[in-house]
């Protein structure tokens, strides 16, 4: 397929028909591509040898390479990454209901779409650097190409097999209903900030393997976890105890677990608890299940923001969503503060019934239907967590000299938890590797 005058109009005309799969282009890789065909157009429309022009297409050409080294992804692959994780109306719908259930206006825009892109795609690298070499009588630009090779029966497989991509909305359509779309596709662990959601590309590595300790406790929120992923109703959790003994690592781990499955883990600050309902709302058609992770969750006696938290622990009149849940966690047990002050007297004369306001205060933690509670470790508990960690650290130390060092690393430190432990290891690891010996 040559370049032509008449194929970069083309190709730039397919870019802007496109009604819904706009936003594929709108990124870098995408608009260093307009940028090129946009370029090479205005090389072919001028009657004359224009050098301006062929520079031009030159530094254009440099641009679209250099994105997708960045990216490290062939233009066509890249396509296919963005239309897989693109948010539009079609993919949305697609996302929460039956192909059948369908707009027929909406699959057919769609199907314009899929065409478009696809002579997008083959206009690919090796096209255009050997158009320029011709045209701008240079040598041929070097072409970025990766050698990824698709899983069988992968998306990236469907595409590039299908000699027309028009056929591939029916199964597009179910990979949406499977996988979701837009950021939760692309993300598994996530954050709300400032009204949005935003991915979190690098999540905190932690696994289940890593945690050693709480064997009760972890198991009964995997098996919380387990029911929601099934479907079935899942229980709200607060986790609380001591500080260090790994609420947080173990809620995080469970994204390592469970992510291949469908979990996503949305971390939601103190701040932004007003937005909960929000949040639950837009996450309820979505095909995966969402953990909403409040990490260190307390109250000040004068806040109300755990009000927005009551309301998608119990619900209101709209019913709670099936495919979310709350994972807090806390190191008080009583997540409002309460003062003794707060207690009525006879001779108080503020609040006809303020032994109501005590007790909502005492009880909010109850509304989590599964509580689990960290005790800090005994000294044994202590150095089998150390054991454990040094064992996967491959330090290779006698079991005397580990006890030893570690109960001393405790005393001087933060005394017995999984955090201290994990501490003493990695110090511990890095002495050994620079120094060889532990001082």
């Amino acid at each position: 397929m040559a370049t032509s005058p008449a194929l970069a109009y083309s190709l730039l005309r397919d870019a802007t028909s496109l009604l819904l799969y706009q936003s594929v282009l709108e990124n870098e890789v995408g608009q260093s591509f307009l940028h090129l065909l946009q370029a090479i157009h205005q090389v072919e429309q001028s009657t004359t040898p224009d050098p301006a022009a062929h520079l031009e297409c030159l530094r254009a050409y440099s641009g679209w390479f250099n994105h997708l080294a960045n990216c490290n992804q062939d233009w066509a692959e890249h396509l296919v990454t963005r239309i897989l994780r693109d948010d539009n109306p079609f993919t949305r719908q697609a996302s929460c209901w039956d192909r059948s259930e369908l707009p027929e206006p909406l699959v057919n825009a769609a199907r314009q779409d899929l065409q478009g892109l696809q002579h997008l795609a083959d206009c690919n690298s090796l096209r255009l650097s050997t158009w320029i070499a011709t045209t701008c009588l240079v040598p041929s630009p070097s072409i970025w190409q990766t050698d990824s090779h698709p899983q069988p029966g992968s998306p990236w497989e469907w595409f590039q097999q299908s000699q027309d991509w028009q056929m591939l909305v029916e199964p597009l359509a179910r990979y949406y209903r499977t996988h979701g779309t837009g950021i939760v596709s692309e993300y598994r662990a996530l954050r709300w900030q400032s009204g949005h959601l935003v991915g979190i590309p690098y999540p905190d590595p932690v696994q289940l393997t890593h945690l050693v300790g709480y064997e009760a406790q972890r198991e009964a929120l995997l098996k919380n976890t387990e029911f929601l992923l099934a479907g079935y109703p899942a229980l709200h959790v607060l986790l609380y105890g001591s500080r260090g003994s790994g609420k947080s690592s173990l809620v995080k781990a469970l994204l390592h677990e469970y992510g291949e499955a469908g979990l996503r883990l949305i971390e939601v600050g103190k701040s932004d608890l007003r937005d909960l309902p929000a949040i639950a709302d837009q996450l309820r058609e979505l095909p995966q299940k969402f953990i909403i992770f409040v990490d260190d969750l307390s109250f000040e006696e004068d806040e109300d923001t755990f009000k927005a938290l009551k309301v998608v622990l119990e619900g209101n009149l709209t019913a709670r969503p099936q495919n979310v849940v709350v994972y807090a966690t806390s190191n008080r047990r009583h997540l409002i503060r309460e003062f003794f002050g707060d207690r009525p007297c006879p001779k108080d004369s503020d609040e006809v019934h303020a032994w109501d306001t005590v007790q909502e205060k005492l009880s909010f933690s109850d509304r989590f239907g599964l509580t689990l509670t960290f005790e800090p470790p005994n000294q044994a508990s202590y150095l089998q967590i150390v054991h454990h960690l040094a064992q996967q650290a491959g330090i290779d130390l006698p079991e005397s000299d580990l006890d030893f060092q570690a109960l001393q690393w405790a005393t001087q430190h933060n005394g017995r938890s999984g955090r201290t432990a994990r501490q003493f290891i990695d110090f511990l690891k890095a002495d050994l590797s620079l120094f060889g010996e532990s001082q």
